[in-house]
């Protein structure tokens, strides 16, 4: 065989031998495929389905074409973001998931209708030192809080930064500001300080309306509050050190507190996030059992979710909860880096496709 014939089937041997690699790599993995777990039942007519679970920008448009696959091959894998310590969650009206990641000192924006993902950083003078709520406006402005930084920053819905708010000569106003929920309709900004031990109530150009609270354990006084949550006309807080939950009317006054210490489901130990569904029901993520424990209306417990370990449906240190205008529910499990959805479903409905 000649030379030239020689190098030409080394050639095609090469290509043959990395065409069945990529395709190899294109094809199911089990380890990471969206797996349905079985429903959680709430009361016979309402339950809880897993959807899917992400980690990392490569979930968004899993599939390369064929010559970035190639392309892969002979300069090596692309660099995708992952998360590290995913916190806050929040859903915008265009569909996009917005997650604070302390770990990995960004929020990560997460578009699985376009395929496309992107990360906010911080403003060009300050990068982010430890973001934690995240919130979104009527217009899709974005809203972070940065605990370390004791400010909160507003970005465009490109992404693109705006202004802070509670910025004081260059200092922080805040003492930690943590969690954040916004009401588009009355166009006001409720923000957990948990140092100060405080809820400020701010208008969207950041001055301040009032605020509630100060430390103590009677009703409506704060020991290190984490989150707020919006329910209705109300906002309910975890009050953490407490080891309760407390729920205000708008303006800050007192309607109803409830939790208590335990060694079981229905106790109150280290709560992180909160969130309410369409029913009301209120949503809090219990670090000492790895579960999301729902309550309803008059804090009684209705059902939870969730064990530990890395599976689906599983939480090792579960942080925020998020739930949008569908039900959809999102859950930041934090130490397994990654985020999980469920989705309620009432009345016999069929449970939603585990996603891919």
């Amino acid at each position: 065989m000649s030379a030239k014939h020689t190098t030409t089937v080394t050639l095609g041997l090469l290509l043959l031998g990395s065409l069945s690699v990529l395709l190899s790599q294109n094809g199911p993995n089990p380890a990471r495929a969206a797996v349905p777990v079985d429903s959680r039942s709430l009361d016979g007519t309402r339950r809880i389905d897993f959807v899917r679970a992400f980690a990392s920008e490569k979930d968004v448009n899993p599939k390369r074409s064929f010559l970035k696959r190639m392309v892969d091959f002979v300069a090596g894998p692309p660099e995708y973001r992952q998360m590290v310590r995913p916190y806050g969650i929040a859903t915008d009206s265009q569909g996009r998931i917005l997650i604070t990641d302390p770990g990995a000192l960004c929020v990560h924006i997460f578009d699985f209708d376009r395929k496309k993902y992107t990360h906010l950083d911080g403003s060009p003078r300050e990068k982010f030192e430890s973001p934690i709520g995240v919130a979104v406006d009527a217009e899709d402005n974005i809203y972070v809080t940065d605990s370390r930084l004791g400010k909160l920053l507003v970005f465009d819905s490109r992404g693109k930064f705006l202004r802070f708010l509670g910025d004081r000569r260059g200092e922080g106003f805040f003492k930690r500001p943590t969690g954040i929920a916004i009401d588009p309709r009355e166009k006001r900004i409720y923000l957990s300080d948990t140092l100060a031990h405080k809820i400020f109530t701010l208008d969207l150009n950041g001055e301040i309306l009032s605020s509630f609270g100060g430390r103590g354990d009677d009703p409506g006084k704060f020991n290190f509050p984490t989150d707020i949550a919006l329910r209705g006309g109300e906002l309910v807080v975890v009050d953490a050190m407490n080891f309760r939950l407390q729920i205000f009317d708008r303006e800050g006054h007192f309607r109803a507190a409830f939790g208590t210490l335990g060694d079981r489901n229905g106790t109150v130990n280290r709560p992180k996030g909160v969130a309410t569904d369409s029913e009301g029901n209120i949503y809090v993520a219990e670090n000492l059992f790895e579960t999301v424990q729902i309550f309803n209306t008059r804090g009684q417990l209705l059902y939870y979710f969730g064990e530990t370990g890395s599976g689906p449906g599983e939480f090792q240190l579960p942080a925020g909860v998020w739930i949008d205008g569908r039900d959809r529910i999102y859950v930041a499990d934090s130490f397994n880096r990654r985020v999980e959805v469920f989705q309620f479903v009432r009345d016999g409905a069929p449970s939603p496709r585990p996603e891919k």
